[in-house]
């Protein structure tokens, strides 16, 4: 059976290309989603994408085609275009690659960050001081995504955030399936915290080795508690 209807797309409007309108649309409804979040794949459904977005299907076809290409999702022969999940080992490599790359440029946030970007990082995450996570898991987990490509952001390397920009949907959703597992949550704030002290006072090296040491931290974290992911 298919489950398209767990992507949140909205109608495109034909001020471009319908193919690059659809394959926008759907690379960023795939990237939002939570892949991990339940245990069984899912399938897209050409007609209702096509429905849900306004357009015919060879638009959407055409779009499928390009995220395919892209790593996103995979055809199946008589079983159709499911999303793609890695396995429990690739997603460490990823996080790995993720941590590599976050940490670089929060070394690089602490030169060329202004300012205000810095010290708006405390007004920017109150997710992150008081309270706690798991009485509002949800909002903390737009939190800790949104604070993670802030720090990508931060450290004006277009270089990195193109690189970041593919392992994102899947470095996402395995943070958001991790904020539900044992004490992550509360893990995972206190070391935010530190990392934007270390950011605001500009010290390089600490905030290099706690985003580097946060990122290393996810990975064992997965390796303990994805053995579902095959």
């Amino acid at each position: 059976m298919a489950n398209s209807d767990l992507l949140s797309v909205k109608p495109i409007a034909a001020t471009t290309s319908l193919r690059t309108l659809a394959y926008e649309a759907l690379k960023s409804a795939i990237t939002k989603m939570d892949i991990y979040g339940r245990p069984d794949e899912v399938r897209l459904d050409e007609r209702k994408l096509s429905q849900d977005l306004g357009v015919s299907r060879t638009p959407v076809r055409e779009a499928l085609t390009v995220l395919e290409q892209e790593g996103f999702v995979r055809s199946e022969a008589r079983r159709g275009i499911f999303v793609v999940r890695k396995s429990k080992s690739e997603i460490v490599g990823m996080i790995h690659a993720w941590a590599a790359l976050e940490s670089m440029a929060a070394r690089l946030a602490c030169d060329r960050a202004t300012d205000a970007q810095l010290e708006d990082l405390r007004a920017a995450f109150p997710e992150f001081y008081g309270g706690q996570p798991a009485s509002h898991i949800d909002e903390y987990s737009d939190a800790n995504i949104r604070f993670h490509q802030t720090i990508i952001q931060l450290g004006h390397c277009e270089a990195i955030s193109e690189l970041t920009g593919n392992l994102l949907v899947h470095v996402r959703a395995i943070r958001n399936a991790a904020l539900r597992q044992g004490e992550r949550a509360e893990q995972s704030i206190r070391e935010h915290v530190a990392i934007i002290a270390a950011l605001q006072a500009r010290d390089a090296p600490r905030a290099e080795t706690l985003v580097r040491d946060h990122g290393l931290g996810l990975a064992r974290h997965v390796d303990r508690y994805g053995d579902h992911l095959g």
